[in-house]
């Protein structure tokens, strides 16, 4: 069987099915006229057809429902929104040239079976063939509206086998991306699925896990709900009930689920109703008590300004839920409020549209006249209604976007020469002239992006609708949400401090002491590092301490470094002077033999100094203390080898002394090596007992770890110390006891310099040495050993190389003798 033959036929038994309905339809309904006849139309190269309900088949007033219909404002906006983009379109150059688009619009009346009878009008024509088998021909060419997903239901299923789209504004049903039933919807709202799963995040995001349920008993209740429902089991939340109704069931349902929601413990109330069906709840809820309650709403009414006009209790103030995001169409508010040309036409629709728009009424006899006359020239200066209310911007967007994925979707059809099909619209990709991309994904549905939106009440009674977050489906992730809080929750890095006497939920975030973290929000202690490791900038992680020495690249150690090499390489030139002139009598006379030995012992206390630099080690740590008190004592007793020389050589001038011949070369060497081994005793008791060793110091700096040689055993230490201070202090006297020989050959004085120097660096070190922080301890060490050693090489031997070179005419044996000029050396 062809396919017209199948659509011919599914036409000719929805027609049956329709006339065993109409005969159950209201008299209030029927009566705005034939469903066959448009109630705005406009001829046209091209025709669209337009299905809203200008008017209700029920109205609200004191908790009854009237069958005496009025003008649905909103919808007839959503209608102007669709004349206006129809009218711009037109206009354009660019868009469908040469090409003029015509309308019929259709009042469905707020009815599914009305909706079926102007969907079959507007498919009524002797042309109707499948679009996939003849170009484009049909009656109409798309339809644009219903705002409802029940309607939408049912006009889809008589026009999908026509391949006849039609681009919903408003209806949001996620059981419409089906396209294997639907093939020919689209829609330029968001699907509920998205919309359902993201209102159960908001409601985990509070952290409210038990909640009553109200919604719509429609396809776009029942489905939103279901979504919702089976999201939010799985995040935790449980509903205490959930409750369904429509607009037409008798007042005792309603009673009853109000009943339910008042013997309730939950206190959070999932509201998914279109308007029409909470309009009537809200005149209900108006009678009871019930303004403690946190509703949550979905995007149908959660930013209509009607609905806020209707809740005289405040019972909705507080409400929070999400809407389709704010969007502005130029030129279209213009358009609608100039309602001018709309007094000129002689339609009935026009006619009742202007006595509900200005509360006047036309050709009323004397004896019946309750309202004020219309004259047909009232102006909207002043007037504040439903139809002055532009707030449902966001939504007459979406009318004037579908009307524009149809033009897009023609202008391709006949630039290609091709047959209708729904497929184009599926492909259309395009921006409007504010900047709005449009496009269908492969169910037919717009990209999914929300507003938060919190009903915030003024001081005048009216509520305003404040945007406080936003939410993008395509990241599954809230921008942006509002809080409710005594004190904002303690980031990580902060402790909980309660305030004394304000409630537990008050508090404030102290940061963390140094050392201590926290690493979860609203922590209420802070937990302290290892000692290995300290806490960072932010309190947050524990990080392993740097861990701080003296080592070579820094600056302090490459210059300590280049100065104990200088002090080696001046020690290793005066030797080299002293060898070369070795015969002279300057060097023949000042102990050639113990200054040999102490330019040796020199050399080893300046490389000593180099051990101190670097990571400590066991082997360092033990080599460092040990090398620097063996050094220096073989030094210290070389000088008091030469000061003791001094003094007998002085004594022995004297007749029938022969002292010189109790401390002759053989005794020297004893002396110096029998004052040295008594250091090594010292230091080999010391490695024995309890030996330096590497150590952590973490006490110095709460953030670094300080890498040192503990000295093992402080008594060992100070005995190495000690001795050789008073091996100087025996040299410093001795030195000074023969300052003043007369004498050439007296180099007491130097000696006695140099002791000075030498003991005021060492008694200098001791304050130096216990204030000096971390590596600065080690760098106190080593400038000690190098200053006293520079004293000892410049004020021992500088002056003899200043003879020996610069005044060789004094390293005479006669001046050495004292025949000369008297000079000290």
């Amino acid at each position: 069987m062809s396919s017209q033959k199948r659509s011919e036929k599914r036409i000719v038994l929805l027609h049956l099915l329709l006339m065993i309905s109409v005969s159950q339809f209201e008299e209030s309904c029927r009566r705005r006229g034939d469903p066959e006849i448009p109630q705005l139309s406009k001829g046209g190269d091209i025709v669209l057809g337009g299905i809203f309900y200008f008017h209700s088949r029920w109205n609200i007033k004191q908790n009854s429902y009237k069958q005496k219909p009025h003008v649905n404002f909103r919808e007839f906006q959503f209608a102007q929104a669709m004349l206006f983009a129809i009218e711009e379109i037109n206009n354009s150059t660019e868009l469908l040239p040469g090409v003029s688009l015509g309308y019929r619009i259709y009042d469905s009346c707020g009815s599914v079976v009305r909706s079926i009878a102007v969907t079959l009008a507007l498919t009524n024509d002797d042309n109707v063939v499948s679009a996939s088998e003849k170009p484009c021909n049909q009656a109409v060419h798309a339809i644009v509206g219903q705002s409802s997903s029940s309607h939408s239901t049912a006009v889809t299923t008589i026009i999908g086998p026509l391949n006849i789209p039609l681009i919903s504004h408003f209806a949001t049903c996620a059981c419409l991306s089906d396209k294997s039933k639907y093939p020919s919807f689209f829609r330029t709202a968001p699907s509920d699925y998205y919309q359902s799963r993201a209102l159960a995040h908001l409601v985990k995001h509070f952290g409210w896990t038990w909640v009553g349920a109200v919604r719509s008993n429609d396809d776009y209740g029942n489905n939103g709900m279901a979504t919702f429902t089976e999201t939010a089991q799985q995040l935790g939340i449980c509903l205490e009930y959930s409750v369904s109704f429509f607009r037409t069931d008798p007042t005792a349902k309603i009673q009853n689920i109000i009943n339910i929601i008042k013997t309730s413990t939950s206190k959070v109330i999932v509201a998914f109703l279109s308007p029409g069906d909470l309009e009537v709840f809200i005149q209900e809820l108006s009678l009871h008590k019930l303004s403690w309650y946190q509703w949550v709403g979905s995007e149908s009414w959660i930013f209509d300004s009607h609905i806020a006009t209707l809740d005289k209790r405040h019972i909705l103030d507080g409400a929070i839920g999400l809407s389709i995001p704010k969007s502005q169409v130029s030129g279209l508010r213009e358009f609608m409020l100039d309602v001018k040309p709309l007094n000129s036409s002689n339609n009935k629709l026009f006619v009742e549209f202007w006595e509900t728009l200005f509360s006047c009424k036309f050709k009323q006899s004397q004896s019946e006249k309750i309202q004020k006359e219309c004259t047909g020239h009232e102006d909207l200066t002043g007037v504040e209604n439903g139809f002055t209310d532009m707030s449902l911007m966001p939504i007459f967007n979406n009318v004037y976007k579908g009307v524009y994925a149809v033009a897009h979707a023609l202008h391709d059809i006949l630039r290609c020469n091709r047959t209708c099909n729904t497929s184009h619209i599926q492909k259309i990709h395009f921006k409007t002239k504010e900047g709005d991309e449009v496009y269908f994904n492969k169910n037919g549905d717009p990209p999914a992006k929300y507003e938060i939106i919190n009903w915030q009440p003024k001081q005048n009674g009216s509520v305003d609708f404040i945007t406080v977050g936003l939410y993008d489906a395509s990241l599954f992730l809230f921008l942006q949400v509002p809080v409710s809080v005594c004190s904002e929750k303690c980031p990580p890095g902060t402790h909980k401090f309660l305030q004394k006497g304000r409630p537990v939920c008050c508090y404030e975030c102290i940061r963390c002491a140094e050392g201590e973290i926290s690493n979860i929000t609203d922590s209420t202690t802070c937990l302290r590092c290892p000692l290995e490791s300290w806490s960072n900038e932010k309190r947050d992680t524990c990080i392993i301490k740097e861990a701080e020495f003296l080592t070579y690249e820094e600056m302090m150690g490459s210059l300590l470094t280049g100065v104990s090499l200088l002090g080696t390489c001046l020690t290793t030139v005066v030797a080299f002077i002293f060898f070369r002139y070795r015969n002279t009598p300057l060097v023949r006379a000042n102990n050639s033999e113990l200054s040999f030995l102490l330019l040796f012992s020199l050399t080893l206390c300046f490389l000593c100094s180099l051990t101190f630099i670097g990571r400590p080690s066991a082997w360092s740590c033990m080599l460092r203390y040990t090398a620097f008190g063996i050094t220096f004592v073989l030094s210290i007793s070389c000088v008091l080898g030469k000061t003791i020389v001094v003094l007998m050589a002085f004594k022995a001038t004297f007749p029938g002394k022969s002292i010189m011949k109790l401390f002759g070369p053989t005794q020297q060497r004893l002396s110096v090596l029998g004052f040295t081994l008594i250091q090594v005793i010292i230091c080999v008791l010391w490695l024995a007992i309890s030996p330096p060793f590497p150590s952590q110091n973490f006490k110095e700096f709460k953030n670094k770890i300080i890498l040192e040689c503990s000295l093992g055993s402080a008594v060992a230490f100070s005995a190495v110390l000690g001795y050789i201070g008073l091996l100087a202090v025996f040299c410093f006297i001795f030195a000074f006891l023969a300052r003043k020989l007369p004498d050439n050959f007296n180099e007491a004085k130097f000696i006695t310099f140099s002791m000075l120097i030498f003991c005021a660096v060492w008694i200098t070190f001791i304050p130096a040495y216990v204030s000096s922080p971390g590596k600065f301890t080690v760098a106190v060490e080593i400038f000690a050993i190098l200053a006293s050693n520079f004293g000892l090489l410049i004020c021992i031997f500088i002056p003899k190389c200043y003879i020996i070179l610069v005044r060789p005419e004094k390293n005479t044996k006669k001046n050495m003798m004292g025949k000369g000029a008297q000079t000290s050396f």
